[in-house]
């Protein structure tokens, strides 16, 4: 009796047997290609098995005839008839043959390094969104200006991500990540240093360019998070990134509520506090600076290997067959998605403005208590960023995206009703309360939308539609804002809370009409289930069955992949 010895592994004359059993179904119907990997064994060495897979998928692409490795496939497919079995005559395996083949997966240590870089920038630039709201009255006594104006320099955030956002996304889409995080980060630089010349009481409109310029950093940065977790995070951690993303922001926040009341105080003496505001934007330029140096030489686009099947997928979509304006439009045609659209925005439209305008309702109930109305602020943020992280390790466990989303919307409208009603008791120790319940849950909101968004519209790009998700954010921001300081100059705080709680009530009647039609996860089911439904579907059904066949074709492939006989 003839013995063959494999100079490569023990198992894998088995392991290429089942492989080009499985090349050789798949191969009939319309040249579907299979895994590069195949069925190889755990923890063997088989790189003739793996080149022979990567021949047979580029002999059916319609390219080049096949090299000489690929004969040998074509001489058993020849003399080795597989019966009168065809994969087309079996439903499971026809719909298995039209998903995408399973592809190598891995995960990078140096992801987190991507998402730390991602957290600073964007805590950089949320601490310069309220570097003037929070000490609102000091610096509308520095300059000599007005409510309206001095909230101009917060809600020019808003107003600029409207119209950027659309050119923002598809430099996203064609230029891919690193380039925006890199433009965002220079902007957020640039912008810190005017201000630091605008320390003087006549140069009011040197910072509001100042604040622009900053502004526009923001449009680089707001809709990241989802896709930076996509193209770096695996499955089961992709909404916790996706919320760590988010904690930037809102820990930039968090600064820019506690940091100007301590650096910034009130005093009468111009000179005194123009040299107070200089220290405080040098220290903000200094941060920056550093950010986008390190952006620059650190910060990568994407790992060589995709995280997920999902993600593997979405790399398999060919460019030019991609449409940015097609994809918005689909997105649009999207009910469930633009039902999302409108509440988020309403709900986070409702957070900016709460943010801008927390020093006045503070001041008015509370005289001379800036730096606790920046505590109290601080504690919304923090309060929000442990609700973040605690609903984005809760959505990697149980997936309910819609059931999560409308439980913390419901408690955000049950968190402003008891914020609205406490604030006018007089005792601040309950403000700090009830303003951390409000944050957990309104702040919370922030990555599940995010979240809920790319499931429902998966492969679109995540930057397209966080992006239209801000950009409604945006816009309810300015409404809110605008109206709700009109309402409290004309009747009070109460009436001016009351206003964005029959909002929130309009947002989450919209949340319970979403459709929960989970893409994402349908796609990575579909992956995982494709190796153990599809391929053992036609092991079972397509090997020979006389032995001459098997010893035959056991021998030749003994052959092709380097067994020698003893």
């Amino acid at each position: 009796m003839t013995r063959h010895v494999c100079t490569r592994s023990p198992s894998c004359a088995y392991s290429a047997l089942v492989y080009v059993t499985v090349c050789q179904a798949k191969c009939n119907n319309n040249g579907a290609r299979v895994d590069r990997r195949g069925l190889k064994e755990e923890g063997s060495n088989m790189s003739s098995q793996e080149e022979l897979c990567h021949d047979w998928m580029d002999s059916h692409d319609g390219s080049s005839p096949p090299r000489k490795a690929r004969t040998g496939f074509g001489g058993f497919r020849r003399h080795l008839s597989l019966g009168d079995y065809s994969p087309k005559s079996d439903p499971s395996v026809q719909e298995t043959t039209e998903l995408f083949p399973l592809m190598e997966t891995k995960l990078y240590k140096r992801r987190w390094v991507m998402l730390f870089l991602f957290c600073v920038y964007s805590m950089s630039n949320g601490m310069m969104w309220l570097q003037y709201g929070i000490i609102s009255n000091i610096f509308m006594h520095f300059y000599g200006i007005d409510d309206l104006e001095i909230n101009w320099l917060s809600m020019i955030y808003f107003v600029t991500y409207i119209p950027l956002i659309v050119p923002v996304m598809w430099l996203l889409d064609n230029r891919g990540l690193r380039e925006v995080v890199v433009v965002g980060s220079a902007f957020n630089c640039i912008g810190a240093w005017i201000k630091t010349s605008t320390a003087h009481p006549d140069l009011f409109a040197v910072a509001f360019v100042g604040q622009f310029v900053c502004s526009v950093g923001t449009v680089f940065l707001l809709g990241m998070p989802s896709k930076l977790a996509s193209l770096w995070f695996g499955q089961q951690e992709v909404s916790m990134a996706c919320s760590l993303g988010v904690l930037g922001t809102q820990m930039g926040i968090a600064i820019g509520f506690l940091i100007p009341p301590i650096l910034v105080p009130n005093v009468d003496n111009v000179e005194e506090l123009a040299h107070h505001i200089k220290i405080m934007f040098y220290i903000s330029a200094g941060v920056a600076t550093i950010i986008f140096i390190l952006v620059i030489i650190v910060f990568q686009e994407k790992p060589e290997l995709p995280p997920t099947q999902a993600q593997a997928q979405a790399r398999c979509i060919p460019p030019e067959s991609y449409s940015y304006l097609a994809s918005i439009w689909r997105l649009l045609r999207n009910k469930p998605f633009m039902l999302l659209v409108v509440s988020y925005g309403l709900n986070v439209g409702c957070f900016y403005a709460v943010s801008t305008l927390l020093n006045r309702m503070i001041i008015e109930h509370y005289p001379g208590e800036e730096v606790n109305a920046g505590r109290i602020g601080l504690t919304i943020v923090i309060a929000g960023m442990v609700g973040s992280l605690i609903c984005g390790i809760w959505l990697d466990k149980t997936k309910t995206y819609k059931q999560t989303t409308l439980v913390v919307y419901v408690l955000s409208l049950i968190g402003m009703l008891v914020y609205a009603s406490t604030l006018n008791l007089g005792h601040l120790g309950v403000v700090f309360v009830t303003s951390g319940v409000l944050g957990f849950f309104m702040t919370g909101y922030l990555p599940l939308g995010f979240e809920f968004a790319v499931e429902l519209t998966y492969p679109e790009s995540e930057g397209t539609s966080s992006g239209l998700l801000n950009c409604s954010a945006q816009i309810f921001g300015i409404i809110f804002t605008i109206a709700q300081g009109k309402i409290i100059d004309r009747w009070g705080t109460l009436a001016g809370n009351i206003f964005l709680c029959i909002f929130l009530l309009i947002g989450a009647i919209m949340t319970g009409f979403i459709k929960s039609n989970l893409r994402r996860q349908k796609a990575n089911r579909q992956a995982g289930g494709q190796s153990v439904s599809g391929m053992t579907t036609v092991l079972d059904e397509s090997l020979p069955t006389r032995k001459s066949q098997r010893k035959d074709l056991y021998v030749g492939i003994q052959e092709e992949i380097g067994c020698i006989p003893l």
